[in-house]
């Protein structure tokens, strides 16, 4: 099976050596989104609310770059600098996945990228 990468303006450009996403047959592995936003290449917000609401932003503009919405997603991973941020960063997460929301996992890390407060990966099925 052959990979597709996959890209888009309209999610910040990767810092390193990795893809925006990668598509093996109907599957579409996004990586770790943070809060940068895509036209400054700047953190866009210091607190942890502002940060979940540009990374899912940034998920749906990855998404939509492989012709597919949150709707696809199967499974998410959210990595919290801190779990006492859990209410916030789930309140906000949910409000994008209102129905059949996809698994996820949260844990707890000791630093993020450019020390942000959450980062959020996806792996989505683009079979609808």
């Amino acid at each position: 099976m052959s990979k597709k990468i996959i890209f888009t303006e309209k999610a910040p450009q990767p810092i390193g050596p990795y893809s925006q996403a990668v598509q093996v047959g109907s599957l579409l592995f996004c990586s770790g989104q943070i809060a940068l936003d895509p036209k400054t290449g700047q953190i866009s917000s210091p607190d942890v609310g502002g940060q979940t609401l540009q990374i899912m932003e940034n998920i749906q503009a990855v998404l939509d770059a492989a012709g597919s919405d949150l709707s696809s997603v199967v499974k998410t991973t959210i990595f919290l600098k801190s779990m006492n941020d859990f209410p916030k960063v789930n309140e906000i997460y949910g409000n994008y996945f209102k129905s059949d929301p996809p698994a996820r996992s949260t844990v707890e890390v000791a630093r993020l990228p450019k020390d942000v407060w959450v980062e959020i990966e996806i792996i989505a099925s683009l079979l609808h």
